[in-house]
């Protein structure tokens, strides 16, 4: 297999003008029968073709490159002028860093109009139905104060953290980073709040522990993840900032790095094989994953590899850019530990992706739809499920593309940092009219600033918050956060999904059919 990819990375291309999927005649015709092809190719063109909203493009702040406050040059043409407010550090060993008290407490935009977020934002209120009727007290926030990693206080637009445990590696630190972007874009939009953040992978607050006549209500927690079993308050992960202990960069340098590189090779040009690569060894899902490799006796159209992190950074990361992981028409999303934070970088590749059922899910996976964003692929049935997969693919290029390329406007239309942003403070908003007591800032609580954060710091932690740091107040509004479904709308919507999922099941089912019949 890494001889194939060398050769085809190399260029020394053997399927040029002659790309044949497996099952196919030397003349290109199927060798199985599908009876029913043509219906389902058309099935899957009307839903992508569904798909094809266009939201606005709303500005992204840039990165930091100087010292003190300028006036932010757009361009050749002359604009009024913008204050920006770059990092400012002292730069001196005797002088403690301070926060600067320049920068804005509350802006208002020059662009009066908005547009709707979009449509994942109304898991907003699903994952903050449970205190809809009772709010929250001091009493249950507090009762997660041995499992949660901080305490985030917002005052008066400003930042307080008490910390109680580490988590692993420096989640905490880049989620904390990116709350201060938040302050920092919509200055005196974020209302005084106080809550509990958990780092770690699995979600904590079951809902079995809270039901019956005579349960406690649940407390509220924030993490990255949750299950249909779970009640944790999704927030975006720390990875949007950067994740500098694996030398990945921020979302938005990382998402334009993949289009760009991305655009090298034509869908149909790429390997028509399944690929992934990463850690097996953090959990049963991905280990199981390996047995589809391609064997001397039995291909499962599965290109797997294993990403030995020790050793890449010993070298560099030259094997692990992600930008260099487009050169398959099908990429493989499975979970880890909990789920992956891979799951972006994956979708925006243009690649087909090809996502093994996730039992866990974040706050923009629940607003994806099978067949229109990504291939489902059953947990319990994975290699069978990823061959029929690269099969029908590659012998309905056109659509298979459609889907790799509805998967990556998704990520560049739905999840640019704009409407991460947005999704952040609609969430804290929502979350602070449910307090039904005064938030205070506790005494061995840490104010917050970016200097206090980006100044000490160096290498690509700090090239991260640098390229990520918010200069300048939003001239545009946020995003309106639309309504809760009500029980139909979302009982439709869930059976969308269920049901483009099971339609692509039966025509496995008649692919496998039709094959043992030939055998």
């Amino acid at each position: 297999m890494e001889d194939e990819e060398e050769r085809f990375r190399a260029k020394i291309d053997p399927w040029s003008h002659e790309v044949r999927p497996h099952g196919s005649s030397s003349t290109g015709r199927p060798l199985k029968s599908w009876t029913s092809a043509a219906v389902f190719a058309s099935f899957v063109v009307i839903i992508l073709c569904g798909s094809a909203v266009s939201w606005l493009d709303i500005f992204i702040f840039p990165g930091v490159s100087l010292s003190q406050m300028i006036p932010a040059k757009r361009g050749h043409r002359e604009l009024p002028q913008k204050m920006e407010f770059p990092l400012n550090c002292t730069n001196s060993s005797t002088m403690p860093q301070t926060c600067p008290a320049n920068y804005p407490k509350k802006h208002e935009p020059k662009e009066s109009y908005t547009v709707a977020c979009p449509e994942y934002f109304r898991w907003i209120h699903e994952d903050l139905r449970p205190w809809k009727s009772t709010g929250i007290t001091r009493e249950m926030m507090e009762r997660t104060k041995h499992i949660a990693h901080f305490r985030l206080v917002i005052a008066n637009g400003n930042a307080y953290i008490e910390h109680y445990k580490r988590p692993f590696q420096t989640r905490d630190v880049g989620t904390i980073w990116g709350i201060l972007q938040l302050l920092r874009l919509y200055p005196g939009k974020v209302p005084d709040l106080e809550l509990m953040f958990y780092c770690n992978d699995r979600p904590v607050i079951m809902k079995s522990h809270y039901q019956g006549p005579n349960a406690a209500l649940p407390p509220p927690l924030f993490h990255y993840c949750r299950d249909e079993t779970s009640l944790d308050i999704l927030f975006p992960d720390w990875s949007f900032w950067g994740w500098h202990e694996v030398n990945i960069r921020t979302w938005a340098n990382t998402y334009q790095a993949i289009k760009k590189k991305a655009k090298e090779i034509e869908w149909k040009d790429r390997m028509p094989y399944a690929y992934w690569k990463g850690n097996p060894d953090v959990s049963p899902k991905r280990q199981d994953l390996m047995t589809c490799n391609a064997t001397d006796e039995y291909d499962w159209n599965a290109r797997l590899y294993v990403q030995n992190w020790a050793a890449e950074s010993s070298h560099g990361y030259k094997e692990s850019r992600l930008e260099d992981q487009c050169i398959h028409r099908y990429k493989i999303f499975v979970e880890g530990q909990a789920w992956s934070v891979s799951d972006k970088y994956i979708l925006a590749c243009d690649s087909t992706t090809l996502m093994i059922e996730p039992v866990y899910h974040d706050f923009f996976l629940r607003g994806m739809i099978p067949v229109e964003h990504y291939w489902p692929i059953r947990l319990n049935n994975k290699c069978r499920d990823i061959k029929f997969a690269v099969e029908w693919g590659n012998n309905h290029i056109k659509e298979a593309q459609a889907i790799g390329e509805s998967g990556s406007r998704f990520m560049e239309e739905n999840l640019k940092m704009k409407y991460v942003y947005d999704y952040m403070l609609h969430l804290l908003v929502e979350y602070a009219k449910l307090l039904k007591f005064k938030p205070e800032v506790p005494a061995g609580a840490t104010k917050y600033c970016a200097e206090g954060m980006a100044c000490p710091v160096s290498g690509l932690f700090r090239t991260n918050m640098e390229d990520s740091m918010v200069k300048s107040p939003s001239d545009s509004l946020p995003c309106t956060l639309p309504p809760p479904y009500d029980p139909r709308e979302l009982q439709d919507f869930m059976e969308r999904k269920r049901n483009n999922t099971r339609l692509l099941e039966m025509w496995e089912a008649e692919y496998w059919n039709n094959l043992n019949k030939k055998h």
